[in-house]
C-alpha cells in the first residue's frame, strides 16, 4: 500500500508498480535540482541530505523543465528531519510527465489516473500532476482499470454515473476509469407506435413521446390501450394493479446489455437490498446508495489501495 500515513516508506520493488500513488500526498516534496539527472546522481544526492521525516516521494525539477521521481526510505526517528536510508528511482527525465491541471485531486486516484490518461501518459511512464490548489501528486505506472457503468436516460446526468463519481472522490479504491453507456428510453420508445404509452414514473423527458403518456406509480384509475416501457418489477406492478399484461418494451440494464469480460455496473429493480455478482458484471439495486456502491466496487476490482 501505499498509504504510508507517516510510516516509514519500503523501496526496491515500487518501479514495476503500476498505478502507484502516494498518499496522503502530503508526503510529496517538490524540489529545485541542478545537478544530473542520472539514476546514479540523484541517489547520491538523496543520501546525502537529510529528508523531512514525512516525506516519502521526491520529485525533482531541474532548470530545463526536465523532472525526476525518487521514492525515499526514511532512517527511523522522532526528529523533524533524518536521513534517507535507501532511494529508489522511479522515473528520470525521459519518463516523467509534467501535467498542470487545475481541476485534478491531487488525492483522488481515479482523477490523477484519467488525468495522465488523457494527456497520453502510457503504462511505462510516470507523470507529475500539479493540481488543486496547485498540490503536486505522482501516479507511477498509470494502467487503471476500466469500468463500464450502464444507466438508462433520462434524466440526466445518469444518476447510477454520478454516484460512482461520488464514491471514487472519497473512497480507497485502485484507480477506475469510467466508461459510460447510456440506454436511451425515448429511443427505446420509439421502437413502437402504440395508442399510448404507461412508463414507471414521471422523469424529464419521458413527457413527450409522439403518444399520451402514463405514469405506472400514479396507479391511472382507467386502463388505457397502452406499452409498457418498463422492465420485470413494472410488469409485476401492472398484473397487481389491472389483472393482465400488457405488450411491453424491455428497458432494464441487465437484460439489455450482454454479459462479456468488461468490468461493468448497472442497476436492477428486482434486486432491493443487496448486491449481486454475475461473472465480471455488478447488479445494484435502483435505489442504490453509496456505501453500497463502494462494497460494489470493491467486490468487482478486487478491493485494495493503488494495486
Amino acid at each position: 500500500m501505499a498509504n504510508t500515513n507517516g510510516g516509514i516508506l519500503e523501496v526496491g520493488q515500487l518501479r514495476q508498480r503500476e498505478n502507484f500513488v502516494p498518499l496522503p500526498y502530503r508526503c510529496v516534496s517538490f524540489q529545485p535540482y541542478e545537478g544530473p539527472m542520472t539514476a546514479e546522481a540523484i541517489e547520491r544526492y538523496l543520501m546525502s541530505r537529510e529528508v523531512y521525516r514525512r516525506t516519502d516521494i521526491v520529485v525533482l525539477h531541474g532548470p530545463s523543465r526536465d523532472y525526476a521521481v525518487a521514492a525515499v526510505q526514511r532512517l527511523g526517528s522522532d526528529s523533524l528531519f533524518t536521513m534517507a536510508e535507501k532511494v529508489e528511482i522511479l522515473g528520470l527525465p525521459a519518463d516523467c510527465i509534467l501535467i498542470e491541471d487545475p481541476d485534478t485531486d491531487p488525492a483522488n486516484r481515479s482523477a490523477l489516473a484519467l488525468t495522465a490518461i488523457k494527456h497520453g501518459v502510457t503504462p511505462k511512464q510516470t507523470a507529475i500532476v500539479v493540481g488543486t490548489f496547485d498540490h503536486v501528486n505522482i501516479i507511477h505506472r498509470p494502467n487503471p482499470l476500466r469500468l463500464r457503468v450502464v444507466e438508462v436516460v433520462p434524466p440526466h446526468p445518469p444518476k447510477l454515473l454520478h454516484m460512482v463519481e461520488q464514491v471514487l472522490g472519497y473512497a480507497d479504491l485502485p484507480p477506475i476509469i469510467l466508461e459510460p453507456v447510456t440506454i436511451d428510453l425515448r429511443d427505446l420508445a420509439a421502437t413502437v407506435s402504440p395508442e399510448a404509452y404507461l412508463v414507471p414514473c414521471r422523469s424529464g423527458g419521458l413527457q413527450e413521446l409522439g403518444a399520451p403518456v402514463y405514469f405506472l406509480d400514479e396507479r391511472p384509475t382507467q386502463r388505457a390501450n397502452w406499452t409498457l416501457l418498463g422492465c420485470e418489477r413494472s410488469l409485476q406492478f401492472h398484473r397487481h394493479y389491472y389483472g393482465d399484461e400488457p405488450p411491453r418494451v424491455e428497458m432494464c440494464p441487465r437484460k439489455l446489455t450482454a454479459p462479456d469480460d468488461r468490468l461493468t455496473l448497472l442497476k436492477c429493480c428486482l434486486l432491493e437490498y443487496d448486491i449481486e455478482r454475475d461473472g465480471t458484471r455488478m447488479i445494484v439495486p435502483w435505489g442504490t446508495d453509496l456505501p453500497m456502491l463502494e462494497r460494489a466496487l470493491r467486490e468487482l476490482t478486487g478491493d485494495g489501495g493503488d494495486g
